[in-house]
This record gives C-alpha cells, structure tokens and sequence, in this order.
C-alpha cells in the first residue's frame, strides 16, 4: 500500500465542513444521497434518517450483513433564550464545553444558521463574580457557559433560533489539518467512518451476500438509527464503524494498526465474527489490535444488547482526544477499507469464512 492519503484526507474533509449535529443531520443527508447514488449504487433514507446503499450479492437468498457508521456529530442543544442575544445550551451527546474552548460555534435555526461565541466570561474578575470559581478547581459545565449572539430576540426567532436547536462548532474551525501521516480534526467520529462507507460503496461489485451500507442516524444520542434499522432488516452479522480511545489504560498503540473491540459498556462482541475479521485482516496483510474498553458503546454493541443482531464486531481506528479536536493515522482508517474489502469481496466469496 503506498503512503499517498491525500483522496482519503479530502473525503474526509469534505464530510467533516458539513454538520450533522444528532436528529438534525440534513445537511450531511443531502451529500450522501448525492454521493452514493453518483457511485450507481441502490440507495435510501429511512425514517429513522439513516442514508443507506444497499451492494446485492450474488446469493440473493442468503442472510445480508450490513456496515454502519454514523453520520451525526455531537454538540450542544439550546434550553434558553437569555437577555441581550445570549443563548443557553445544554449538552447533546458527549460534549464539554472546555473541549471546545472559547470561538465560534454555529446555531443551526430553523431559517438560516447564526453564528455566535461560545463563552465563559471574563479573567480578570475577583471572588464576587462566578467566573472566579473557574479558575480554581471547579469544573466548566454548560450552565456555567452561554453563546453571545449580539442578536435581538426577534433576530432570534427569525432565524428560528428556539429551544431544541441545535449547537455544533462554527464550520471555519473544523476544517482538518493534515500532520504528515495524520489528520487532526473535529467529528472524525465518525466522518471518518463515513468515508470508509463511501470507498466501499465504490469498489465492492458483488459480493456473496446482499450487503448494506448504512450512514446512521442518532448513534451520539443511544444508536436511534441503527436500532430502528436493526429491528426492521434481518442480519446475519452487523459490523459498526468508529474511533477507538487512545488513553493509558488502553492497551493500544497509536499508528495504522486497526482495532477490534472485544467488549465495551454495553457488552461482549462476537468472537466468531472477531475471528473472520481478524482472518481477512490477515489475509491482506493487514496488523490488527484488540482492545476492551470502557466509556464506549457503538451501533453494533448497542444493537446485540437488545437482541437484534445475533452477531456484531466494532471495527475501529486509534484516535487522540476523542470527542475533541481528534487525531488518528490515515493509515488505520485505510486498513480498515482493505480489511472490510477482503472480508465483503475475497473472503465471502471464496468462502473462506462463514456467512
């Protein structure tokens, strides 16, 4: 494999500068519709708003596996429209607002999107003010934070800025940063993944089994799109996208080795399906890594817990500063293309595996 990321790099990039803050993804929908009915493959949005494209197999018969990665972000989502244009919010899925930092984020109305800063309030204060508090040792939460608009609250409402939307980072500070084999960004969880689906929709032809690829929706706020997905087809085995911690307490190395969960918050993976994914990473060549984790759950494991799935397997690749501005080899995101093409396309049809 050569070293030259710069496709995957602009991919990703591409997916990461479109929001797609939980339950209002439409912005990523409309490029993903475009960009896999472009490749020629079958597609559709269900009402769960998961986008899918669906490779058929050549034993139309057979039990369909499907490949998820979820296409929403987290952010915030707005409680309270304050005084003088400032705007509350409160967290939407695993966000902190010290993450983010003071800067721009945008409010994403029902009209037209406002940007606003992010904000905690002033240094240069003594005990009689709150902010003091946050420079000793209490931690900074979302009510102690507020987004200043400078906008009336007619200017508000006519954005249809209100209760319920969505908070995301302002897009100019998304735009990834390339650190020679790396890609530093927002959202890479899960853009990234998303990017993995896309190159799969475009070099899978036929496989054995009837195949899907599912852009998920809602998986930051309890895997919503995969669950109603999961409970409507019937799988014979269901393999989840993600970013996967680097911490200490991880036995994983940093680099272009992928990851395969054998367990996280929600349960145990599938040590059959584990097997096959190892045996194809194998056959193309490819190191993989193993890891129990905690603080994580994924569409796969969530959809196993509740019974839709009798098999399921978390592909991942090594992320820094998960949930922030993460970082992770392009090589590993690569890897798990050639592992996911190997197991689709060469190893189901030839048999080599159980499917």
């Amino acid at each position: 494999m050569t070293n030259n990321y710069d496709q995957l790099f602009k991919t990703i990039e591409e997916l990461v500068m479109h929001h797609s803050p939980s339950g209002a993804e439409e912005e990523i929908d409309q490029l993903l519709l475009h960009r896999f009915q472009a490749l020629g493959v079958e597609t559709w949005q269900d009402r769960a708003g998961n986008v899918i494209a669906k490779i058929p197999g050549k034993d139309a018969g057979a039990s369909p596996i499907a490949i998820t990665a979820h296409k929403d972000e987290i952010g915030a989502i707005v409680k309270r429209i304050a005084e003088a244009g400032r705007v509350e919010v409160r967290r939407l899925g695993g966000s902190f607002p010290w993450v983010y930092g003071e800067g721009v984020v945008d409010l994403l109305g029902d009209n037209y999107t406002i940007s606003g800063i992010l904000s905690f309030g002033s240094r240069h204060v003594s005990h009689e003010s709150p902010q003091k508090a946050l420079q000793d040792d209490a931690p900074l939460r979302w009510q102690d934070a507020w987004i200043e608009t400078k906008c009336s609250a007619t200017e508000l409402a006519e954005a249809g800025v209100r209760p319920g939307t969505r908070m995301v980072v302002g897009k100019h500070r998304k735009r990834p940063v390339r650190l020679k084999d790396y890609i530093a960004s927002y959202t890479l969880d899960n853009k990234a993944s998303i990017a993995i689906l896309l190159t799969l929709a475009q070099r899978l032809k036929t496989p054995a089994v009837d195949t899907y690829l599912v852009a998920s929706a809602k998986e930051e706020v309890g895997a919503i799109g995969a669950l109603y997905f999961t409970q409507n087809q019937s799988l014979d085995a269901l393999i989840a996208l993600e970013i996967c911690p680097l911490s200490a307490e991880y036995p994983i190395e940093d680099g272009p080795a992928p990851v395969l969960l054998s367990q996280d918050n929600y349960g145990i993976y599938d040590e059959g399906l584990n097997r096959e994914l190892q045996q194809a990473a194998d056959s193309c060549e490819v190191p993989i890594q193993l890891a129990v984790i905690d603080g994580f759950g994924s569409d796969a494991s969530i959809a196993m817990k509740f019974g839709h799935v009798a098999r399921a397997a978390c592909l991942s690749f090594p992320t820094q500063n998960t949930h922030g501005f993460e970082i992770s080899h392009l090589g590993a995101i690569a890897n798990c293309i050639e592992i996911l093409e190997t197991y689709i396309s060469s190893v189901i049809k030839n048999e080599e595996f159980r499917i």
